[in-house]
């Protein structure tokens, strides 16, 4: 650095020529950054610090600096506390060697001080999380998490432009779900200010869809059709079209009741559910989890079969906009899937939708499809356990008696009920 050059030094300044020719010799380069890392670290400038293996030169630039010879040994050994002495002494630097080193090298901001208030500003990044979780308690958990796994602060970099996009963040998920279903681009534009904020890849999208699936309960994935039908069970649509349920003698709309006059199933797009929602429901609708067993009771029983929704696999937005209408004109909903890992997790994702009742989905119901499915043999339970709070014995029972039991293996006993 290169220091300024004065005639007279003002009382207490550090005397810049002087301390050039002090201390701010190469040679003398190691001994400075020694100590600028103790100011740095906030430590003292007491005590002595060491150079092992020592040039002559650097040798001979302590013994200039101290007006004495260092010590004999292989490693060269100077008390801070004799430099501090020398240049207070000598009108060098009037306030010792700490203003010596920053004249030399810089401001030395304390690492503590400057990792404090690093943290102060992410923390003041994070604020909108608490805002939001003020109006809306559901997120807390959610937000919680992002803080943890810092996601927020990976996607934004900086604390001011992190502090930018959870607002953006918090602004969209306050208006979620939303009701009545929009197009995503119209929400963003509407909420957000800008049709394109939400596009996949965008940080405001990654953490808005993260937050919007805490909201709804949607289960993990991946993949463009997901992403579709997560963004849609909050009520926003990437599409119309690709989001379908599959039903049968469902009334409600003129193409409804002709279909259920045939006893023909029908797959109902979400943009038909949107537009044009079946305007009434029967006081009970069955829902199952397979197409197979839709497609029988089409077979077997036409037009006399009871409502039946299938979801085919999780509930796609299409199924949960149908069901939740239904709901609302005052059916009750009754459900059946597999019983396995993977058909318990579907089910509790659509009671946290959706309310319905069990339809020979419980612990009672599969002990007793155990002991009929004798042959061929039941296939043992894959995937992680879950909970099923409909009736915490359900999972009790599975887990202990660790056979998968699919509803198509319950064919009969389900048409039996729908006839």
């Amino acid at each position: 650095m290169e220091l300024s050059h004065g005639h007279e030094p003002e009382t207490g300044a550090v005397d810049g020529p002087r301390l050039a020719r002090l201390l701010g010799a190469p040679e003398l380069a190691w001994l400075v950054e020694r100590a600028r890392r103790r100011l740095v670290t906030e430590q003292p400038l007491t005590g002595s610090v060491s150079l092992g293996d020592p040039t002559p030169a650097q040798r001979a630039a302590v013994e200039r600096l101290l007006a004495r010879a260092p010590g004999g040994g292989r490693s060269l050994t100077v008390r801070l506390d004799a430099v501090d002495a020398v240049l207070r002494r000598s009108g060098t630097s009037p306030n010792g060697l700490a203003a010596a080193v920053e004249a030399l090298t810089g401001p030395a901001t304390s690492l503590p001080r400057t990792r404090q208030e690093e943290e102060d500003d992410w923390k003041r990044a994070h604020a909108p999380l608490d805002e939001l979780v003020a109006t809306v308690p559901a997120l807390a958990e959610w937000a919680a998490r992002i803080r943890a796994d810092g996601l927020a602060r990976r996607l934004g970099r900086t604390p001011d432009v992190t502090l930018g996009l959870l607002a953006g963040v918090c602004t969209a998920l306050r208006a979620l779900p939303a009701v009545p279903v929009v197009s995503l681009p119209a929400f963003a534009a509407r909420v957000l200010g800008w049709a394109h904020a939400l596009d996949d890849g965008t940080p405001l999208a990654t953490l808005t869809l993260s937050g919007a699936r805490a909201l709804t309960g949607f289960h993990d994935g991946q993949g463009t059709e997901w992403r579709r039908e997560a963004w849609a069970s909050a009520g926003l649509l990437r599409d119309e079209l690709s989001s379908t349920v599959l039903t049968l003698n469902l009334r409600g709309t003129p193409a409804l009741d002709r279909l259920a006059e045939d006893g023909e199933p029908c797959v109902l797009t979400l943009r038909q559910l949107t537009r044009t929602p079946p305007a009434v429901a029967a006081p009970k609708v069955r829902i199952c989890e397979n197409p197979t067993v839709l497609a029988a009771a089409a077979d077997v029983l036409g037009p006399a079969c009871p409502p039946l929704v299938c979801l085919q696999g999780q509930p796609s937005a299409a199924a949960l906009t149908l069901l939740r209408g239904l709901h609302d004109h005052g059916a009750a909903l009754y459900y059946h899937g597999d019983f396995d890992w993977g058909g318990l997790r579907i089910a509790g994702a659509l009671r946290r939708r959706v309310p319905w009742r069990p339809w020979r989905y419980t612990a009672v119901d599969y002990r007793a499809a155990v002991l009929r499915c004798v042959s061929p043999p039941l296939s043992p339970l894959v995937s992680t356990p879950t909970e099923t709070p409909w009736e915490p014995a359900l999972a009790v029972a599975v887990a202990e008696l660790g056979v998968r039991v699919e509803e198509e293996r319950e064919l009969e006993l389900l048409l039996s009920d729908l006839a």
